[in-house]
């Protein structure tokens, strides 16, 4: 080696000092270190959403077409605007996760029939109020979601 060359000189390049070629060989491992680790933490993010949406008991349960057809009259006429389901949705109307065990079928046709000076009247088909109203009873029977009855802890966990 001649003197005044360093083990990271490389030929081609300028011919910086010893302490300059150690602190551009350290940014350098650097940048390859914080690529390595962005690399592995997206394949990780892909392999653990792969695992969930393919292990999810969710897409092992049927749902009645009833069902189906009242989530979509839910989404058309937009109910989640004023109403909750699950705690999620407007604040104008009440949280209807629990409705139909609290209160039933009939005190949930009967809304959905008049109205009230609040919610209008959506003048819906019967088929339209069965399948609503066993919506609502499929989401009642997924569990309870009064938040009163939910113990928050310090990090970010709940339990009923």
């Amino acid at each position: 080696m001649n003197p005044g060359t360093s083990v990271f000189s490389r030929p081609g390049l300028k011919n910086y000092s010893t302490t300059q070629n150690v602190h551009l060989f350290l940014r350098m491992l650097s940048d390859k270190i914080k690529i390595a680790a962005f690399v592995s933490l997206v394949l990780a993010f892909a392999a653990y959403t792969f695992y969930l949406y393919t292990h999810l008991p969710v897409g092992q349960q049927k749902t009645s077409d009833p069902v189906i057809r009242g989530k979509t009259a839910w989404q058309k006429y937009n109910c989640s605007a004023c109403h909750q389901i699950y705690g999620l949705g407007g604040f104008l109307g009440p949280d209807l996760t629990n409705v139909y065990s609290l209160r039933g079928k009939d005190y949930i046709r009967a809304f959905m029939i008049t109205g009230t000076t609040i919610m209008p009247q959506f003048h819906l088909s019967e088929q339209e109020m069965n399948d609503v109203t066993a919506f609502l009873y499929g989401v009642d029977s997924s569990g309870n979601a009064d938040p009163r009855s939910i113990k928050k802890y310090y990090d970010g966990t709940i339990e009923q």
